[in-house]
């Protein structure tokens, strides 16, 4: 099949494909490899990485609520000097485009993660604000538009900046506001949704951490919104659609609202492959529907 028409830009980024995979959702590496050509893909964005090795939080870490998912993983990881040494090289060698997200619990640990990423051969860094502020009583970052401003310009980069937020604010377009006056070069909508699972039987809740995020299709709709809105406010601010993508028909709605690009999260860890089929249906769907550009429908939903 011919990819071609998939080709997309956030920016001065070029991507091969509007498709990419969700932080969080595809491992770090070449995990989903033996599943598909991951150089196929827009780009791969690995999962969120911090200066030093981060364990996470305690088991039980995912709990299902309906057609979702709850997880309190707590971004645990390797830290980021020993990722570019074990993963980032095979990625390079299968000539992947390689994203980087980071995460930091204050905001010198994100200056400090963009700058162990310095001269890495990468398409961009995500900045994860919808992760818990540390500094400021646990809240998270991207609830505040002057704590997301302070992240993002504290991240020193040379690579385009992308901002991923949280639909955990009614305030999201000034959100997204402080983010690119802050020199985000593109806003990633949306991070989970704050939620948590409790066990009847045994009468406390499912998850370690007793609260966690909700994925899956049932945040579909509201990452929508949020792509939706901040389109309307901002419509050359680029913008990457996340949030319960499942098909080609969601990728494209996601479109339609005003995204440039999507990443497929949760469906990837129902099924691994499940990025690769939501990629062929969007290219059939813009085919069957003499659509030959990304661009053609791009923000057609506002009228």
């Amino acid at each position: 099949m011919d990819l071609s028409q998939l080709a997309t830009s956030l920016g001065s980024t070029e991507l091969r494909s509007a498709v990419m995979t969700a932080s969080g959702t595809a491992g770090r590496g070449m995990e989903l490899a033996a599943y598909g050509d991951l150089a196929e893909l827009g780009a791969h964005v690995v999962k969120s990485l911090a200066p030093e090795p981060w364990a996470g939080n305690p088991a039980p870490r995912v709990a299902a609520s309906g057609a979702s998912m709850i997880n309190s993983v707590g971004l645990q990881g390797p830290g980021i000097a020993a990722w570019l040494s074990d993963d980032l090289p095979k990625l390079l060698e299968a000539k992947v485009k390689v994203v980087a997200s980071i995460w930091g619990r204050s905001v010198d640990e994100f200056a400090r993660a963009a700058e162990m990423l310095r001269g890495a051969d990468l398409l961009a860094i995500e900045v994860n604000v919808s992760c818990p502020n540390l500094e400021s009583r646990n809240e998270i970052f991207a609830h505040s538009p002057t704590a997301t401003k302070d992240v993002l310009a504290a991240v020193a980069t040379e690579l385009p900046k992308w901002a991923k937020l949280s639909p955990n604010c009614a305030n999201v377009v000034e959100i997204a506001e402080a983010a690119q006056a802050a020199g985000a070069t593109a806003v990633t909508l949306t991070n989970t949704l704050l939620a948590m699972a409790i066990d009847a039987e045994d009468r406390a809740p499912k998850l370690g951490a007793r609260r966690g995020g909700m994925s899956g299709p049932s945040l579909k709709p509201v990452a929508l919104r949020a792509v939706y809105d901040i389109s309307e406010a901002h419509p050359s601010l680029p913008i990457i659609g996340v949030g319960g993508i499942r098909s080609g028909v969601d990728a494209v709605e996601f479109i339609m609202a005003g995204a440039s690009a999507v990443q497929v999260g949760s469906a990837s860890l129902e099924n691994p492959r499940s990025i690769w089929r939501i990629q062929r249906e969007l290219a059939s769907w813009m085919h069957k529907h003499g659509v030959s550009s990304i661009d053609e429908i791009r923000g057609v939903a506002h009228g």
